[in-house]
């Protein structure tokens, strides 16, 4: 479903997903999902707070989506803040919904300007390393409404927004992210599509070809993938690292790659957009983050029926159970991602097991379905429309084959 234009009698509310951008993230692609599975019931217009709407954005300007970019400049901007205050009224905002906390504090802002939109906050991760600022603190208590809504994508993120912001604990919730599943369940054994992207992406025969999706931003820690398989290869693997995203770290990997291994043992792919095909060329996946909310990207891997190897930084325990779907290392440890993966290499069968047990851990916990409901749910009762009668009827028809990418 996409989102539909607006017309002279269009009585759908409106909902303002205010973000960095629309570049290809986490963040982003729940709200652009958002936008396009539930534009039946909501007109949705997009704020982006920094210099550019990003490769999802360009798909919403095609379509006629309102959308406007602020340039916001670092610390408070007020300028940006009266500016997103305007945009509210403009189009009539009646729910303001603030992906991460920058957004959230701006939009904060925002309202002294114009009051009338509640704002609900979806946080999806923390920033290595996180801790408590009392200015903060008193800012986001002051501001607080009690109609606003407040939401942790995991439950570490949750704690996070209570323990680090001073949010009250009984108001804040977890809303766990989905992706839509069957994109990736599709890929699932499919050898003929498999070896015709392991031949595309040059991975020869017999060789373990390890991918990771994930910006290449210092939190990402693309180093110790790379160091990883350093260590791989220095142990007789016939490992392969795919890295599929971009970003400012790019040149120095690359340099790093050069100073320490063949350059052929790397494949950087930039940022793409068919990832379900791309992890039919897997053999593991790899997260190397040093920070992370629920990794969308974890997720996918096991709808995809991808074993996992991971770091267990923030909500990542949340979705990989160590030993039973996935394995998990401290961050930085290469030496200890490099033993899992070799122990993946080694033994076909806990591959399976883990690629199995991963499968069906996504689909009871994480699917696109179940989050679209819960936010329905936000949504209805913040416009004050939601009884439990009629927020299961809403929430019901939601289509089962909800699709975010």
């Amino acid at each position: 479903m996409i989102q539909q234009a607006s017309t002279p009698n269009d009585d759908r509310p409106v909902i303002c997903q205010v973000l960095h951008s629309l570049d290809i993230g986490g963040a982003e692609v729940l709200a652009a999902g958002m936008a396009r599975e539930l534009s039946d019931r909501y007109r949705f217009v997009f704020a982006c707070l920094d210099d550019e709407v990003g490769v999802l954005g360009k798909e919403f300007e095609e379509r006629g989506v309102p959308m406007r970019v602020f340039d916001r400049q670092p610390g408070i901007d007020w300028k940006c803040s009266f500016r997103l205050a305007a945009f509210f009224r403009e189009h009539r905002v009646q729910i303001v919904h603030a992906h991460q906390y920058t957004p959230f504090f701006q939009s904060l802002l925002a309202r002294l300007a114009y009051r009338r939109p509640p704002i609900v906050f979806t946080e999806h991760g923390r920033h290595f390393p996180d801790s408590r600022s009392s200015k903060r603190v008193a800012v986001n208590r002051a501001l607080l409404r009690s109609d606003d809504r407040l939401i942790g994508v995991g439950e570490s993120v949750r704690r996070a927004l209570v323990d680090n912001e001073g949010l009250p604990d009984k108001r804040t919730e977890t809303i766990y992210n989905g992706v839509p599943l069957k994109n990736f369940e599709a890929v699932k054994g499919d050898a003929q599509l498999r070896q015709n992207v392991r031949k595309e992406l040059g991975i020869e025969e017999g060789e373990f070809a390890i991918v990771q999706v994930a910006r290449l931003n210092s939190l990402k820690d693309h180093a110790t993938a790379i160091r990883t398989l350093k260590r791989l290869r220095d142990d007789h693997v016939p490992a392969k690292l795919i890295l599929v995203g971009d970003g400012e770290e790019r040149a120095g990997l690359e340099r790093l790659v050069a100073d320490e291994i063949v350059e052929s043992d790397v494949v950087f792919l930039g940022a793409r957009s068919d990832i379900p095909r791309l992890l039919a060329a897997a053999d593991a996946f790899l997260l190397s983050s040093i920070s992370e909310g629920i990794p969308l990207t974890l997720i996918e891997a096991m709808g995809a029926g991808i074993p996992i190897v991971s770091t267990d930084v923030g909500g990542i325990p949340e979705v990989i159970e160590h030993g039973v779907s996935g394995l998990l290392a401290p961050a930085r440890d290469a030496e200890n991602l490099a033993t899992h993966l070799k122990s993946l290499w080694q033994n076909p069968e806990q591959r399976s097991q883990l690629a199995e047990n991963g499968y069906k851990r996504a689909g009871v916990r994480f699917s696109l379905e179940q989050m679209h409901r819960q936010y329905v749910e936000v949504y209805e009762q913040v416009l004050g429309r939601a009884t439990p009668t009629r927020f299961m009827a809403v929430a019901e028809n939601i289509p089962a084959n909800a699709n975010s990418h």
